[in-house]
């Protein structure tokens, strides 16, 4: 099941993080020791908001909403789509997106900047 959200183009990024995430056990394994948090993004596009997680702390696994089910996000990264497609290509810094109120954090700021 693709995590892609048409109106939200940078969405396509979940499913490659999540197919990066399952390839091998071991660089999952090692993803959620270094990660150790759910991490959520709220994504906003011509009025339109969406959220998706990445379960670092357990699964190990990308899914759609804020948070696994019964579970709840550490941290919440709230942005653009257009400002997620340049952080995620590069062409972004994540602490010019904070400072100059493009990025929203909600939750553990330090969790964020593991990411």
């Amino acid at each position: 099941m693709s995590l892609k959200n048409d109106a939200f183009p940078s969405s396509a990024a979940f499913d490659v993080i999540n197919s990066s995430l399952q390839a091998n056990d071991a660089d999952r394994a090692d993803a959620i020791k270094k990660g150790g948090a759910v991490f959520a993004f709220t994504l906003k596009n011509n009025g339109q908001e969406e959220s998706w997680y990445i379960d670092l702390k357990e699964k190990g696994v990308v899914g759609k909403g804020a948070a696994p089910p019964g579970g709840k996000a550490n941290v919440t990264l709230v942005l653009s789509d257009a400002d997620f497609a340049k952080l995620i290509s590069g062409s972004a810094n994540a602490q010019k997106l904070f400072m100059s109120g493009k990025l929203k954090v909600r939750g553990d700021v330090m969790k964020a900047t593991k990411v």
